[in-house]
């Protein structure tokens, strides 16, 4: 199927083609007609299978069917609410690049700079508002925005909302929501919290689940190292020495272990930035400009931060630290592999993330591939065993110890 084939309006076609898309992904293949025949919407499915554009496109079409029917006041037709500021700046530049041949006004708002650049904005008129939660209620609360117009509300990445601690915040815009409108709601995992909130905010939805919950894309080839933490440092200098891998997303659970391997990085002359909570929103910015672009090679970044970055042709994906939350991984090993493409994911494992790595691999119903030919390679236990659906616990005894590598020379893209 062909975008032109959604029976999309001339100015967004146009505007998809100049952005080189022609072919919708399979969420966007299936969410667009129902959004625009007025459904509200459930939509679950793993990040990197194009759900920005699959809310954006349509409400860029029914705000324009709207405007054109007479609703034509400044009130905020649309509003979409997401986590992080990164996702934010980045699906307000999704509705820029879709409505570009629109006469539509946008705006993103986040915390953590000031306000007086949004204000200005929402005094001027605003269509389609893109925020998160914070910086939202605040500007509620200074009477700065009205929400009485909402005809259409997004609310995306929903687990990350409740992971994050915003979904009491949440709750609290939704109450200043009219009754009657459209609402999409989107969530890569489906927590009974975030189950229970669907049920109260949709009203006979139409669902779409690209994927199964909780799974990986099957591009993305995964292998873990089993590593002391004191040599964890050495291997991944020494891993990233390979010219073949042309960009790499490194995660920490910490602020604090990015900024440091920012510093072992550097150090050995791998360019690196890292991109985090305490950092500046110009600081972040400018990283992950810098990481798009090229400039910087290998970008070191902890779960929220990274939620929504976006980049094409990214390589690999490095856990320097294993998630303590399951979850967690599918999310991080989802910014490669993105929309079809293919990617690695590399896992370091040290003695007391083995638990960790356990319960990933429960999850994602998968063994990690273990690589043992690298210098650093752990003598420590084997992490316990378990049984996997279908197999049997002494497979996987035999394919713990198995070597694995990579054809690297088929990523150098």
């Amino acid at each position: 199927m062909l975008f032109k084939e959604l029976q999309l309006i001339e100015p967004i076609l146009a505007a998809l083609e100049t952005a080189g898309y022609s072919t919708p992904t399979p969420i966007q293949e299936q969410a667009i007609p129902m959004i625009l025949a007025g459904n509200d919407l459930l939509g679950c499915a793993q990040t990197g299978t194009g759900k920005t554009a699959a809310f954006a496109i349509p409400i860029l079409q029914l705000v324009t069917k709207s405007m054109l029917h007479g609703n034509s006041n400044k009130g905020i037709k649309a509003l979409v609410l997401t986590p992080t500021r990164e996702l934010a700046i980045q699906i307000e530049e999704s509705f820029k690049d879709y409505g570009k041949n629109l006469r539509m006004k946008h705006q993103v708002i986040f915390g953590g700079v000031s306000q007086v650049h949004q204000v200005n904005a929402l005094r001027n008129g605003v269509d389609i508002l893109i925020a998160t939660p914070g910086r939202l209620l605040d500007l509620m609360q200074q009477g700065y925005v009205r929400l009485n117009d909402i005809q259409f509300f997004v609310l995306d990445e929903a687990d990350r909302m409740l992971d994050m601690g915003f979904i009491n915040d949440v709750k609290k815009i939704i109450a200043k929501l009219p009754v009657k409108k459209q609402t999409l709601f989107f969530s890569a995992t489906m927590p009974d919290e975030i189950e229970k909130l669907s049920s109260t905010l949709l009203h006979n939805p139409a669902k779409v689940t690209v994927t199964p919950v909780s799974s990986t894309a099957e591009k993305i080839q995964q292998a873990v190292y089993f590593v002391e933490k004191d040599h964890k440092k050495l291997l991944l200098v020494s891993l990233l020495q390979d010219a073949a891998i042309q960009t790499a997303l490194v995660f920490t659970r910490t602020k604090h272990g990015a900024d440091k391997v920012v510093k072992d990085l550097t150090r050995n002359s791998i360019t690196a930035e890292a991109i985090h909570g305490n950092k500046s929103q110009n600081a972040r910015q400018r990283a992950l400009t810098n990481f798009k672009n090229g400039s910087t090679r290998i970008l070191v970044a902890t779960d929220i931060a990274a939620r929504g970055i976006d980049i094409d042709q990214l390589t690999h994906v490095f856990n320097y630290e294993l998630p303590n939350v399951a979850e967690t991984y599918v999310h991080r090993i989802g910014r490669t592999g993105r929309a079809g493409a293919s990617g690695i994911a590399i896992s370091f494992c040290e003695a007391e993330e083995r638990a960790f790595l356990k319960d990933i691999q429960l999850l994602i119903k998968k063994q990690l591939p273990v690589v043992t030919d690298h210098p650093y390679h752990s003598a420590s236990p084997a992490p316990a065993t378990y049984k996997l659906p279908e197999r049997r616990p002494a497979a996987h005894q035999q394919n713990r110890n198995r070597k694995y590598s990579f054809n690297r020379s088929s990523q150098n893209r």
